[in-house]
């Protein structure tokens, strides 16, 4: 098997079940250790995973951010929930943005019976999912397209964005610590601060295991968003501190 067959079942491995080990991934692919490790070593290069002793894994860390396909699995079923009470708030005839993330783009499937509507999106699932849609005026953000996000970044993005304006942005981030919004990279931090700007309104899509974590880059405050969206998963402690902060959360109940 080809370096390039061994890293795709690797990412394939470590999609379904967020960890790998060196001793498996020789064994399984009858190879060294040492082999194991350069490809490993490869796929981090490229963003596509950190690794920890002993093998890789598909974990968020606070400079580490996942690679979409793990992060759609994650808390998927609350996602869902904050997606629809998102979708709740769009009005036909708007003209609103989502991001790259998950939780915006499980959005997308009930935006389509809010037409007539203009969706302007990096989000790639988002753009393929909209295109055929009737009614929905379908505004991609063109840019440098990350396998890793599945969406668009970059100059020619940002470009874009600064000469767009909508009703309301639908975001996400990768960590809330405190009253502060954190992510891993800031090129999507760049994006998404383009994103917030361009709205009239704003709103946070998080699930509650996004509370209490951090990551390297400073995206913006709480209260740059007209609300923040989380399910009822939510820790007590957690949701008392942000409302206590001043911050409007709007729990979606199972």
């Amino acid at each position: 098997m080809k370096s390039s067959q061994r890293k795709d079942v690797i990412m394939d491995l470590l999609m379904q079940t967020g960890t790998v080990t060196v001793d498996a991934l020789a064994a399984r692919f009858d190879v060294s250790r040492m082999t194991v490790h350069r490809d490993l070593d490869e796929l981090e290069t490229s963003g596509f995973l950190r690794k920890i002793r002993g093998g890789a894994t598909a974990q968020s860390s606070s400079q580490f951010e996942s690679d979409f396909r793990f992060r759609e699995k994650l808390a998927a079923e609350e996602k869902q929930r904050i997606a629809v009470a998102a979708a709740a708030m769009v009005e036909p005839g708007q003209t609103i943005i989502v991001d790259d993330s998950s939780s915006a783009g499980a959005m997308a499937p009930h935006l389509v019976d809010l037409a007539p509507l203009t969706v302007i999106s990096n989000n790639l699932a988002v753009i393929e999912l909209l295109a055929a849609s009737a009614g929905i005026k379908l505004i991609a953000l063109g840019g440098q397209y990350s396998r890793k996000f599945n969406g668009f970044f970059g100059l020619v993005t940002e470009e874009a964005l600064r000469a767009l304006r909508a009703d309301i942005a639908f975001l996400s981030s990768s960590a809330i610590h405190g009253a502060a919004v954190f992510h891993q990279e800031q090129e999507v931090v760049h994006t998404k601060r383009l994103m917030l700007a361009a709205a009239e309104r704003a709103y946070l899509l998080v699930d509650h295991g996004k509370f209490g974590r951090r990551a390297l880059h400073f995206f913006t405050k709480l209260d740059a968003f007209d609300a923040v969206l989380t399910g009822d998963e939510i820790d007590p402690g957690q949701q008392a501190a942000i409302q206590e902060a001043g911050i409007r959360l709007n729990v979606v109940g199972r």
